[in-house]
């Protein structure tokens, strides 16, 4: 039988809390794909150990706790397996982006996902999107091409697969949207890390390379443990406090990832981050005022209504 969710709360600092110490286990995860690249490792390997090290974690936590049928139990499996694809498309997909690309730049175009989001909405979610905040991924997408300057010599094909991450996050949003209320944390923390981990097995296991050295093999535990804590806070953090004070917040991750593609990996942002980026971070901002505003104006017709 499925877990009870638990019900939210409104404690609104420690959601805010939580979801930046997400933000700093995403960044950590992010270093140490790119980190274990930079060993030697093939990026599919690099990819599994970082869902199979969250599967035994999420196994070795709360399987004691909660057993197997109670913890794999859910009402919705066919969205769980998607959403686990999605989050492995995501993944895989960032970690080869990241093999060319400085953390600023992929973290950059990852701030996209808000606009994408906006206009899947419309076929998934049968949502109405106005000529506003059309106009807003449009100005929010000139951005990304202020970042990546196409038909220059800055220009990198591995663009794409940043853009490819923000589409599958989206859907991986979108289905994380499907499944509120429906099983409990730990439920869908199982199902996303076994779907990928299971999917990735046979494109990595055929050309295993081991670690040489400890600082890798650090890489190895920590990649696993950041990810199961990232996706905790996250999904808790939405039961103290909305999503919509929690969006805004999710920009300051960008501080996170350019400190550490500065400090670790010695490459400063260029000037065409700092204009591109408040672009396309505005043109989020814009859809996610826009639409609390929108909700705000629904609640307040079923008021009068009532």
């Amino acid at each position: 039988m499925a877990a009870t969710v638990k019900p939210i709360e409104d404690r609104r600092l420690l959601g805010i809390g939580m979801m930046l110490g997400a933000y700093l286990c995403y960044t950590i995860i992010d270093s140490c794909a790119k980190l274990m690249t930079q060993a030697g490792l093939p990026t599919m390997e690099v990819v599994f150990v970082r869902y199979a090290g969250q599967f035994v974690l999420v196994l070795a936590f709360f399987l004691p706790q909660r057993g197997i049928r109670s913890l794999a139990a859910t009402r919705n499996l066919k969205v769980e397996v998607a959403r686990g694809l999605c989050l492995l498309g995501s993944t895989v997909a960032n970690f080869l982006a990241l093999t060319f690309l400085p953390l600023t730049v992929t973290s950059a175009i990852s701030f996209t996902m808000p606009l994408i989001l906006c206009a899947l909405s419309i076929p998934m979610l049968g949502e109405t999107v106005g000529w506003r905040r059309w106009a807003a991924i449009g100005v929010g997408f000139l951005g990304v091409l202020v970042i990546v300057q196409p038909g220059t010599e800055a220009f990198h094909p591995a663009v794409v697969l940043s853009l490819i991450t923000a589409l599958f996050s989206a859907l991986y949003n979108l289905l994380t949207r499907k499944l509120a209320g429906v099983d409990s944390t730990t439920t869908q923390q199982f199902w996303a890390a076994a779907v990928a981990t299971a999917c990735i097995a046979p494109f990595s296991l055929g050309d295993w390379v081991w670690p040489q050295d400890p600082m890798t093999w650090s890489l190895f535990v920590g990649i696993g443990a950041a990810a199961l804590v990232g996706h905790l806070l996250v999904t808790t953090a939405h039961r103290f406090a909305a999503a919509s004070v929690l969006a805004p917040f999710g920009y300051l991750h960008i501080i996170f990832m350019t400190t550490a593609s500065w400090l670790i990996f010695n490459q400063p942002p260029d000037v065409w981050i700092f204009v591109g980026a408040p672009i396309v971070i505005g043109s989020g901002l814009y859809i996610w005022l826009r639409e609390r505003q929108l909700a705000k104006s629904v609640v307040t017709d079923v008021a009068v209504q009532d």
